[in-house]
């Protein structure tokens, strides 16, 4: 069973790996029109889900045993997992509401929170999960 959950999360990490390259790549280019401002919250709303996803399959691996976001998120922060639990609560919130609200000035915001927050913890899960793996 152990073995199972193992690579559960190691899977989970190769589907994060991917939308976070994406998300990163496309994050660092000139965002100028709607469309590329949709295409990067979408990125991000996909990559944050995987992440909280992964951390969730993980720390079942190490004992843990956690069923939301909210909940994987203050127990990866206990564990020292990931650093910088009001932003990771912050990001959780941020996603909610995208998935829930478009509004302009809100995905304008969105993005340079993205760029300049959310991207760096991701980016922080990424490496910290690469060495796991």
């Amino acid at each position: 069973m152990d073995e199972l959950k193992d690579i559960r999360w190691k899977q989970r990490f190769e589907n994060f790996e991917k939308s976070f390259h994406l998300l990163e790549k496309y994050s660092g280019t000139s965002i100028t029109n709607e469309l590329e401002r949709a295409g990067i919250i979408q990125f991000y709303e996909t990559t944050f889900e995987l992440a909280w996803k992964v951390l969730k399959d993980y720390l079942e691996v190490e004992g843990y045993v956690v069923k939301s976001p909210r909940e994987t998120i203050k127990q990866a922060f206990q564990a020292e997992i990931i650093e910088d639990g009001h932003i990771w609560m912050d990001a959780l919130s941020k996603r909610n509401l995208t998935v829930h609200t478009y509004d302009q000035e809100l995905a304008e915001k969105l993005v340079l929170e993205i760029q300049q927050h959310f991207l760096p913890i991701l980016r922080h899960l990424y490496d910290k999960l690469l060495k796991e793996r």
